[in-house]
């Protein structure tokens, strides 16, 4: 070294994983992972209060003139706009839907906010619009409501989207984290990671030798064709941000009881494993934007599983592994080799505003 060279500001470095103290939000308070579960219990949980709220599941149910609703909110910022097989309008209808079916709901109406920069294209907003249209009449749900509002040029990323739904949640479904015991199956509806790979592939450039296609789609139809089976069903969640390692974390964390994965038997396709290894990524950490698990009493999961594969959106759907009463709160997965390594909650998120 020179003896002309400055010594470096390390008060400027940035640590690629943000740290859990952090006097500012970072994006990975937005990533679904350890950060934003540490904002709502701090920050926002203690402000709002109440005992719809503390169930913390991907809707609330609550009880309104007789009848039990399920209620949900979520917010769109992805970028780009429109990617391989769907778009922030189809995901602004199916993250909603999706929500309130994992509630056992059958979903009704949403309202639907956007939030325009100035200088977007018009052009823009009614593809944007005509997709979600588009989205919600496949989804069986009407958009009985909504609001716009503009924000000046530099303050936005052209179209952000926040819809709320609601929906009826049948006699006798009771669907909760609450509800899981040792023994549980667990199921996915199918193959893992696609929503996510194909939102980077876009936005960042990168091609991986075939166009990989989002999963997005709605769940309703699939979540009732389960219900038909049996109303006994424990907990389902469809794993987005964070992916299907965030989702089961969450579940064992609230029921308490531990899940064991069995590696092999997790549905990745091998596009997604392809780019998962080119990256550095671990496709149980990539978000899904149409699929979901469930925890399942062991005597209906065949049965479960039959109609899962007898829908067209469960076609793949695969047993992965069960609950057990070892390690409470804690998800490890069995590796091909014969050993065993811990899956745990990510800390902030590895694909940034996927959803």
């Amino acid at each position: 070294m020179s003896e002309t060279t400055e010594a470096p500001d390390v008060l400027a470095w940035t640590c690629p994983l943000p740290l859990r103290d952090q006097p500012r939000v970072v994006m990975g308070h937005g990533g679904g992972g350890a950060l934003s579960a540490e904002l709502v219990r701090d920050v926002f949980a203690p402000a709002y209060g109440g005992p719809a709220l503390s169930a913390m599941n991907d809707s609330a149910t609550i009880e309104l003139g007789g009848a039990r609703l399920a209620f949900s909110t979520d917010s769109f910022v992805v970028r780009p706009l429109f990617f391989p097989g769907g778009s922030i309008g189809h995901l602004a209808v199916n993250g909603t839907v999706n929500d309130l079916a994992m509630s056992g709901a059958r979903p009704a109406y949403l309202s639907c906010g956007f939030i325009l920069e100035e200088g977007v294209e018009t052009e823009v907003v009614r593809r944007v619009a005509e997709a979600l249209g588009e989205a919600a009449r496949a989804a069986g749900v009407e958009v009985a409501t909504g609001d716009t509002k503009v924000v000046e040029a530099g303050h936005g990323d052209g179209v952000f989207i926040n819809t709320s739904g609601i929906g009826l949640v049948p006699p006798g479904v009771d669907l909760r984290p609450q509800r899981v015991v040792p023994g549980d199956v667990v199921i996915v509806s199918g193959p893992i990671g696609v929503h996510g790979v194909a939102v980077m592939s876009v936005r960042e450039g990168l091609e991986f030798g075939v166009e990989i296609e989002s999963d997005c789609a709605a769940l309703a139809g699939l979540v009732e064709a389960m219900l038909a089976v049996t109303e006994d069903l424990h907990v389902l969640r469809d794993p987005t941000r964070g992916g299907l390692a965030a989702a089961l974390n969450e579940i064992a964390a609230a029921a308490g009881t531990g899940v064991v994965v069995q590696e092999r038997a997790v549905p990745v396709p091998a596009p997604v494993a392809n780019a998962c290894a080119v990256l550095g990524l671990d496709p149980m950490y990539v978000a899904n934007e149409g699929k979901l698990v469930a925890f399942v009493p062991r005597e209906h999961a065949d049965a479960v599983l039959a109609a899962m594969r007898a829908h067209p959106l469960g076609r793949e759907a695969a047993v992965i592994g069960e609950a057990v009463a070892d390690h409470p709160g804690m998800v490890v997965a069995r590796t091909g080799l014969g050993g065993t390594r811990v899956v745990d909650l990510p800390l902030g998120e590895q694909l940034p505003r996927i959803c």
